[in-house]
């Protein structure tokens, strides 16, 4: 590693231990990300001049006034990224109806090779714009999707599909352009096998809330019986849906409920047609163990009382801050037993960590 990215990462881990001391955690478990090529999507806004266009982002003054900054590379981002940026630049740049008014430039990138880009502009999209842009996206190879305000021109999918490898399993999953998805893919992997490492294979059921497009469910469905997930986004359902199929796993129901509705359908308090439809019988399920990877405002009151109840609970957490608080509330039923840290965002001060709870 060179200095520079292991002092920030010595940083982040003297951060993580110094606020989490107070729990007495086992020793912190370390992901490193590689230094470089790391970001398999990339947003850009595009810069034009008198007789040029660049890739741009802004940097904050000390006044707080923006500056242009031109981007030329971008080391963070994945090898197929930098690979196509000034190819497609040029491209574009060379055709009028494409690059007139073209706002933005979203790049979203898999391990496996596929590639989609999204081309946003600040003018209505024509007949003639999308039959170049058809020809555009077959001579680099790429999917692409044009946006304009009130308008989304797909020109053939709106989706990769990515290729994780868990151990000695290879798991597809289906990222959808907009929706969210882990953005450092090799330290996702690490992830999940830290997460399927932290559990015995056991016939009980796991519950899963907040599970997105099944990033988690997919690999964790082989260590229960059977897995019953909730997420309310409705273009991740339907994600995690297809993931399921398209793996071949026969044991994970999808129900679309938030954390704070299934916590009211689990405690009998209110019905949801949406499980009736799904043929989804929560009293069916023999949970033992629960999975949560919550936003970043962390885990609400009412579903943190009923986390209490698991005996086993696995947390990934984006925002150590609400894990810290959220902890408060866990360890007075639980104890830490795995404690860990994974460096999904080098160069920033986000930091993504994961605890295993163990009833006390």
């Amino acid at each position: 590693m060179t200095s520079s990215y292991q002092q920030q990462l010595d940083a982040k881990i003297e951060r993580i231990q110094t606020q989490f001391a107070e729990f007495n955690p086992p020793s912190l478990e370390v992901f490193a990300s590689p230094e470089q090529h790391f970001r398999m999507r990339a947003e850009f806004r595009i810069w034009h001049t008198d007789d040029d266009m660049f890739y741009a982002m802004f940097e904050r003054n000390t006044d707080q006034q923006k500056t242009v900054v031109r981007i030329d590379d971008f080391p963070i981002a994945d090898q197929s990224i930098n690979t196509l940026m000034p190819i497609l630049l040029a491209e574009l740049k060379t055709n009028e109806i494409l690059s007139k008014r073209l706002f933005e430039i979203h790049f979203l990138a898999t391990l496996k090779g596929e590639m989609l880009v999204s081309l946003i502009y600040r003018a209505p999209l024509t007949k003639e714009w999308e039959g170049l842009a058809q020809q555009l996206a077959e001579k680099l190879n790429i999917k692409l999707i044009g946006r304009s305000r009130g308008q989304k021109v797909i020109l053939s999918d709106e989706f990769v599909v990515e290729e994780l490898q868990v151990f000695d399993r290879k798991f597809q999953y289906k990222q959808i352009e907009s929706s969210f998805t882990q953005p450092n893919a090799q330290v996702c992997q690490k992830m999940l096998e830290w997460a399927c490492n932290s559990v015995e294979k056991t016939d009980q059921d796991l519950l899963e809330l907040y599970c997105g497009n099944g990033n988690f469910t997919l690999p964790l469905s082989f260590k229960f019986n059977r897995v019953l997930a909730t997420e309310l986004a409705k273009s991740s359902v339907y994600a995690a849906q297809w993931n399921i199929e398209k793996n071949n796993i026969d044991n994970i129901q999808i129900a679309r409920l938030s954390a704070e509705e299934f916590t009211l359908a689990y405690n009998g308090e209110r019905e949801f047609r949406r499980l009736q439809e799904a043929e989804i019988d929560i009293q069916s399920y023999n949970f033992d163990s629960v999975f949560v990877d919550p936003p970043r405002a962390g885990i609400d009151d009412d579903t943190l009382k009923l986390l209490q109840g698991f005996n086993r609970i696995l947390y990934i957490s984006c925002n150590p801050d609400t894990l810290h608080d959220n902890l408060k509330t866990l360890l007075e039923t639980h104890k830490i037993v795995k404690f860990a840290m994974f460096d999904q965002f080098p160069y920033t001060h986000h930091v993504e960590s994961g605890v295993l709870l163990e009833k006390i």
